[in-house]
């Protein structure tokens, strides 16, 4: 999977957590988990994917606050996690993404920005 640069899981009824593991897939540039039953927190490991363009974690359970490691995020230019149960500020690290050119965080419990 060294060489994976699109993952759309979008809408299959995923359960449990984002594994963490994702943060390894290093050619990364689009990640659609949208509209599953993902719970647990966003993985900071997340952060480690230079190349991620687009990041959609929306319709999900996801809960807790925002990494701020997700600051690292320098090529993303779509950021999509509305409709969650995040709580918490959001990072100044992640509203400092110089690319990002859309954003949706409605329907949580966050403050900032």
């Amino acid at each position: 999977l060294e060489a994976l640069t699109y993952l759309y899981l979008h809408g299959n009824q995923l359960t449990g957590a984002v594994p963490s593991e994702l943060g390894q897939l290093e050619a990364l540039t689009y990640l659609d988990l949208y509209g599953n039953q993902l719970t647990g927190a966003v993985p900071s490991e997340l952060g480690q994917l230079e190349s991620l363009a687009s990041l959609d974690l929306s319709n999900n359970d996801l809960t807790g606050a925002l990494p701020s490691e997700l600051g690292q995020l320098k090529a993303l230019t779509s950021f999509r996690l509305s409709n969650n149960e995040l709580t918490g500020t959001v990072p100044s690290e992640v509203e400092q993404l110089e690319a990002l050119t859309s954003s949706s965080l409605s329907n949580n419990e966050l403050s900032g920005i």
